[in-house]
């Protein structure tokens, strides 16, 4: 039986892509653990990160995070690179599915949400998505717009 993670006092979101859902049509989402650095995990703890442009990669047989950002930890004795390629961790079949979505129908790995789950691991949701062209992107914003204005028409009118 799973946890409302909501209700949890161990999960913590640290980073959103929030425009992610806007420019990409999200397919399907997985979620994957992150190898991370002490310093990285400690500064991750101080809400310090940023995963807006950054996105993930099948090379080599292994999923990398690219040019995500992760503050440096200033009480430090050793560091890290603000925005090192990241591994990230699923299994191998997941990485086929992956390396097959990305390879050979073109979509794109795109990460969505960095949090601590409910044990306290850092983990990555990534989602599988398509690019959206201009008028796609309008359309969604009119729905978007669309059921704005139902809530508040229900709300006054009730």
């Amino acid at each position: 039986m799973a946890k409302n993670p909501k209700s949890d006092p161990n999960y913590k979101v640290i980073a959103e892509n929030r425009r992610a859902r806007y420019d990409y049509a999200i397919e399907d989402d997985l979620e994957c653990g992150i190898m991370l650095q002490g310093s990285e995990v400690k500064s991750l703890r101080e809400n310090t990160a940023n995963i807006a442009e950054s996105y993930a990669a099948v090379e080599n047989g292994e999923l990398w995070l690219v040019n995500s950002y992760i503050a440096p930890y200033e009480r430090a004795m050793f560091g890290h690179e603000e925005r090192r390629r990241r591994k990230l961790l699923v299994s191998r079949k997941e990485l086929a599915r992956l390396w097959n979505e990305t390879q050979r129908k073109g979509m794109t790995i795109v990460p969505l949400v960095l949090y601590f789950n409910h044990k306290g691991m850092a983990k990555l949701k990534v989602g599988i998505a398509k690019g959206k062209k201009v008028h796609d992107k309008r359309e969604t914003e009119a729905k978007r717009d669309w059921n704005r204005q139902k809530q508040r028409l229900l709300r006054q009118g009730g």
